[in-house]
């Protein structure tokens, strides 16, 4: 937003689907919050109360195979909460109440353009509250064999660099390179859909995943070919999938980041150790209390203009 304040929605939004993992039905309504909130996930009580209340943040990510699951020390909340956290990230959404009925977010189409779409029917509410930002101060990067992540200072705003290389040939190596804000959240980034490999089906289904799965929610790979009927919506969605869940696993940061993330043949686990290791380095972060926020264009580039350093008290800060 222009004026560098919180925002939350005008009113209650709500999607209803599968989970790609479980095949169970849910129903997800995103509430407004009033500032400070941040993002909250909730699980509906038997007497109109939350059962469960869980903040998105980065220490309630209890696992990150295959899907980034949010809970707490009793167990899972919800799975596959990547895609609805884009979205509220991808369009500048700092306080929100994400009510899930079930396990498992809905899949929608595999992408968040449902759950963007979604929050543009009812709109977006500007408060008073100035937005925090957590800005980095120093590199923070963590490896694994060829697969390496990495957070950099960046003043600009948050910039995404992400590289995939898969050893088939429909997808080889892909590279992508933007600085999020909300345009180009709906235009490049919002509509690419998860994607698996038909080799993978009975492995899958014999650990428990991808039994929502089917061609209206998955990009799926033959050996030569894409088998879904409609094909790719670009010939790089594969990597802009990947940048999605990035933008969705690093809104567990407690706050928008003002920095660089570079991603190389990374994942779920990847972006959660890296966002962790920055996090966990007190000295690679602080606060920045944007009190005045102006958004020029710099080759499509959104910039902080003014700001002031705000106390810190660790992840919790939105």
């Amino acid at each position: 937003m222009k004026s560098g304040r919180q925002t939350t929605l005008r009113s209650d939004a709500t999607v209803s689907g599968i989970g790609v993992h479980s095949g169970v039905p849910a129903t997800l309504t995103l509430h407004p919050a009033e500032p400070g909130t941040g993002i909250r996930f909730v699980r509906p009580g038997t007497d109109g109360k939350p059962d469960r209340e869980v903040k998105a943040d980065v220490r309630s990510v209890v696992a990150t195979e295959f899907a980034t699951v949010i809970g707490d020390a009793s167990g899972p909340l919800c799975s596959t909460a990547e895609h609805v956290l884009a979205a509220l990230s991808g369009l500048g959404i700092d306080n929100a109440v994400v009510e899930i009925d079930g396990p498992e977010m809905p899949i929608m189409d595999g992408s968040a353009e449902d759950f963007v779409a979604a929050i543009d029917r009812v709109g977006l509410q500007a408060t008073a509250a100035p937005r925090r930002y957590i800005k980095v101060l120093k590199p923070v990067r963590v490896a694994n064999g060829r697969s390496y992540g990495e957070l950099r200072p960046y003043d600009r705003g948050m910039r995404f660099e992400v590289e995939i290389a898969f050893d088939h040939a429909l997808i080889g190596r892909q590279t992508m390179a933007f600085d999020l804000d909300p345009l180009h959240f709906r235009r490049e980034i919002a509509r690419a859909r998860t994607f698996g490999f038909m080799s993978d089906v009975a492995k899958l289904w014999s650990a428990g995943y991808a039994l929502g799965a089917s061609f209206e929610n998955t990009l799926v790979v033959a050996d030569n070919r894409i088998l879904n009927p409609d094909g790719l919506r670009w010939t790089d969605e594969f990597v802009r999938h990947k940048a999605l869940d990035a933008i969705g696993d690093l809104a567990l940061a407690g706050a928008p980041l003002l920095g660089v993330y570079r991603s190389v043949c990374g994942g779920h686990k990847l972006n959660h150790a890296v966002l962790s290791a920055l996090m966990a380095d007190r000295s690679a972060w602080t606060v920045v209390d944007a009190t005045a926020l102006a958004r020029t264009t710099v080759r499509g580039r959104a910039e902080l203009t003014t700001g002031v350093a705000a106390p810190a008290y660790g992840p919790d800060v939105s």
